[in-house]
């Protein structure tokens, strides 16, 4: 028996050699940059010195997660990183799938690539560059935002200074940047509706509203119950780019824009490796048990929309 499932295996190797071999290059990425460096997880235990090495620095078990969890920074940066994940999750996908469901009313091919090819654009931008689109937006002196409200007879408003109204810019600028090729995620689930379900509700006097609640949101479900779960993964991670660029670090801001991964970096720019490792790890395990935790909810509700 294990003999032939020993055959099988090989036949199916020959059979797909071709395909075996496209994914060498991913493999690899995911051995070098993703698995390989686990070994320094142990850093999050120790007290580690650059003159002893990883080895040879000093085990402190928990001492690190400790002084992390009982800092005063560790409310600030972990309400702010769940808080806008979950906002960046919500909302995201609620925008996603409406630019989604207007895309798919489009009939002109000629405007519908127009409209694919501006939403996704902002996706392959740095946020380096973002940023520095954002500072002439927002610059105390001579940003558009301050000119156009002078122009109205408002005050000018400092807005690197004001930490309150950071939640907001830094959501509509996520979204900006994401919600394009979201949509044409959902826009491509929406193609695989049979287009005789729609003619066949047309028949039983749906309207376009009916349509779209009983026949194209229960096919996007499937798709976004995976994306969600994806992304609760991460709820305790956040753009480092989005969060650091964009603010330009500026301290003042760090009651409202401070997260996670910019702490981390902190972290490292002070040489602070066992806190940061700590922290680190503190973010994949909870990612991970969040993961299983939103999985095993799917499949006991839902078993065909589950990853796993």
């Amino acid at each position: 028996m294990i003999a032939l499932r020993k055959r099988a295996l090989l036949r199916a190797v020959r059979s797909n050699a071709v395909l075996f071999g496209l994914t060498v290059p991913a493999l690899l990425y995911f051995l070098i940059f993703h698995y390989l460096p686990m070994v320094g997880v142990v850093l999050a235990f120790k007290d580690y010195k650059y003159s002893l090495g990883i080895l040879g620095s000093e085990w402190i078990g928990f001492t690190n997660f400790k002084f992390f969890f009982t800092s005063q920074d560790a409310w600030r940066i972990t309400r702010n990183t769940v808080g806008y994940s979950s906002a960046f999750i919500v909302l995201g996908n609620a925008a996603a799938i409406f630019v989604a469901l207007l895309l798919y009313e489009v009939r002109s091919r000629a405007a519908l690539k127009y409209y694919q090819t501006t939403m996704i654009l902002p996706r392959f931008l740095s946020w380096v560059l973002v940023a520095y689109i954002s500072y002439t937006l927002l610059s105390p002196t001579m940003g558009i935002f301050n000119q156009a409200l002078e122009g109205l007879g408002f005050e000018p408003v400092t807005w690197y200074s004001e930490a309150k109204v950071w939640p907001y810019l830094i959501i509509g600028f996520e979204m900006w940047k994401t919600v394009g090729l979201s949509s044409i995620i959902y826009y491509a689930a929406l193609m695989s509706i049979d287009s005789e379900l729609f003619e066949a509700a047309r028949m039983d006097g749906a309207n376009r509203w009916r349509q779209v609640w009983a026949i194209s949101i229960p096919s996007l479900t499937p798709v976004m119950t995976i994306l969600v779960i994806l992304a609760i993964g991460g709820l305790f991670r956040g753009d480092f780019g989005l969060f650091y660029q964009l603010p330009r670090d500026v301290g003042a801001l760090y009651p409202t824009t401070d997260i996670i991964d910019t702490y981390v970096y902190r972290g490292l720019r002070n040489g602070d490796i066992g806190m940061t490792a700590a922290v680190g790890l503190f973010q994949s395990v909870v990612g991970l048990v969040l993961i299983l935790i939103a999985n095993g909810i799917i499949r006991k509700v839902k078993p065909e929309n589950a990853i796993f």
